[in-house]
């Protein structure tokens, strides 16, 4: 799965390479070294890759881990850069138990819910780069919404 993943144009062609991905798709570490073709006009690390790197996972690790009777779309982020990334810089991503349980119970009658994620983006020394805030949209399906009901 980490293979194909990485073969997606979106991240192949910006060198984002997810390096692990967990069996149950709770746990994601990606990757971006710094190539010609990823610099800024400065030589540090393109802010738009640097973001990008953090696009798919939430959503994907929601999507596999709540199924399909629900509908996960991101819906903003927001990037606040600290310091330049100078070479290779790493992001890690975790999807726990309670977020799951929150996400299913605040979604189990239909409603939406904008669960937030906060990503760190860091050099090979552990140094904060940039810190990416992630909302994303989850609702359940109609068809498999809990019933209410009314005695």
């Amino acid at each position: 799965m980490r293979r194909l993943i990485n073969l997606w144009p979106p991240l192949l062609f910006s060198g984002i390479h997810a390096t692990s991905i967990s069996d149950d798709f709770r746990e994601v570490d990606v990757a971006l070294q710094l190539r010609w073709y990823n610099r800024n006009y400065v030589g540090t690390q393109f802010g738009g890759s640097l973001f990008a790197m953090t696009d798919p996972w939430y959503m994907m690790m929601l999507l596999h881990n709540l199924g399909k009777d629900y509908f996960v779309w991101d819906k903003h982020a927001t990037i606040d850069y600290i310091a330049p990334g100078r070479g290779k810089v790493t992001a890690r991503f975790r999807l726990y138990d309670d977020v799951l349980h929150e996400i299913r119970q605040r979604t189990a009658f239909g409603e939406k819910y904008l669960p937030e994620f906060v990503v760190e983006i860091v050099d090979e020394e552990h140094k904060l780069v940039a810190r990416v805030n992630r909302t994303l949209y989850v609702r359940r399906k109609p068809a498999v919404r809990v019933a209410v009901t009314t005695d």
